[in-house]
């Protein structure tokens, strides 16, 4: 058996409650969506924060309150975004890290974003790694184009992360790759013997992407982050829905949805990680 991390992506830094008003947005919104996330199937839960107004934030306070709910319902892995959202300072980004989830997200490149620009410099993404090694909070690797992932070889020749490295590669976003088999296979091609990784597609190319992905041995993630839409036209509920509809995709493909205890072993995090 070669069960799949299954991420559940929760709110993302760009869509609205206009967007879909079943974003969770506040703290307790966010903890309930990674508690229902929890129970159909997820064991990562991916976090964006947001504050009072809905838009994203790098608060420490609210970033604390949001793990500790969401720690206090479910026992599933929390992994941060240090992305915030475009228009958040990296300076103040790089300082969520000091509150020690399991993962953290590393973008190691500056990039266009659909209108806008990823800023992620050199030497600040070097600061950041180091920063994350030095207490134990392991690095998810988002590349969101094969170039990414030769940045990502030179941090670690220059002793800045731990293997296995964990990537994500992401897809659909204006700026970066296109969301099709060739890119993600062109893309692993490059990436470090041993390397986990699952495969983001953002957009009306989740579902058939992340199957893929499942198919090749990979994990996936999904939520309302990735794609507000459950089919064509519709929707989704919530998060849990489309994590279930990933979860039933895996497990039609007979590699079952990962536990929290698998998973800590996949993505090799520290043993504190595991409460039950």
């Amino acid at each position: 058996m070669n069960p799949v991390v299954i991420t559940a992506a929760l709110t993302g830094p760009i869509a609205s409650k206009t967007d879909h008003p079943g974003l969770p947005t506040t703290p307790e919104e966010i903890a309930a969506a990674a508690t229902s996330a929890y129970h159909a199937g997820a064991s990562v839960a991916h976090v964006h924060l947001r504050d009072g107004q809905g838009k994203p934030t790098a608060d420490l306070k609210i970033a604390q309150r949001v793990l500790d709910m969401i720690r206090d319902q479910s026992p599933i892995l929390i992994q941060l975004s240090t992305g915030v959202g475009l228009d958040v300072p990296f300076s103040e980004r790089e300082r969520l890290v000091q509150l020690r989830p399991q993962m953290a997200t590393l973008n190691p490149c500056t990039m266009s974003f659909g209108v806008g620009e990823f800023r992620n410099p050199p030497q600040d993404v070097r600061r950041l790694a180091a920063h994350m090694k030095e207490l134990g909070v392991k690095a998810e690797l988002e590349i969101y184009d094969s170039g990414h992932a030769d940045f990502c070889a030179v941090l670690l020749n220059e002793g800045l992360l731990v293997e296995p490295l964990q990537f994500s590669v992401v897809m659909g976003v204006r700026g970066g790759m296109a969301a099709t088999p060739e890119n993600l296979l062109h893309t692993l091609r490059k990436l470090p013997a041993g390397a986990i990784w699952q495969a983001i597609a953002i957009g009306k190319a989740n579902l058939e992407m992340t199957a893929i992905a499942v198919a090749m041995g990979g994990n996936a993630r999904t939520g309302l982050e990735d794609t507000l839409y459950i089919r064509k036209g519709e929707l989704a509920p919530d998060n849990a829905a489309l994590v279930n509809r990933l979860a039933e995709v895996c497990k039609s493909l007979e590699r079952p949805a990962s536990t929290v205890s698998q998973t800590q072993a996949i993505l090799s995090l520290r043993r504190d990680a595991i409460r039950s």
